[in-house]
């Protein structure tokens, strides 16, 4: 299987997102990080970088750049065939941050439940004393 990496660089987290939204629509591509990138267009960038097989990279990229330009500016975008193996040296890069983000809102989401889960027994205990009373 002939591996490739895509870029796109959108204005704004917005127009990232929709980018990115198409481009998986679009073919078999996984999401493997994303940058912010500050001054890009004197304004924040989001850099994102898709993996796959070249031809499913290549359609993915030219459809999030299409769905980008609707919603903003996508400022550039590539596609990086069979990339040379040191070039993993980056991409492990992007996939840290990528993994790092998703613990954070694993952590997050945890929590949530939790608390819900406190405020419920907090709402049953009170029905239980309230028919009681009754």
């Amino acid at each position: 299987m002939q591996m490739a990496v895509g870029l796109i660089e959108a204005l704004g987290l917005t127009t990232a997102v929709s980018a990115l939204d198409a481009a998986s629509k679009a073919a078999d591509v996984t999401l493997i990080g994303f940058e912010k990138v500050i001054g890009v267009g004197k304004a924040v960038g989001v850099n994102i970088q898709i993996a796959g097989e070249v031809a499913a990279v290549k359609a993915a990229v030219a459809a999030g750049v299409e769905a980008g330009n609707r919603v903003g500016t996508v400022i550039a975008s590539h596609v990086i065939p069979r990339p040379h193996d040191e070039v993993d040296k980056l991409l492990e890069k992007f996939s840290r941050n990528l993994k790092g983000n998703n613990k954070e809102i694993e952590k997050q989401e945890k929590e949530k439940q939790e608390k819900e889960q406190k405020e419920k027994d907090k709402t049953k205990t009170k029905n239980k004393k309230s028919n009681k009373e009754e």
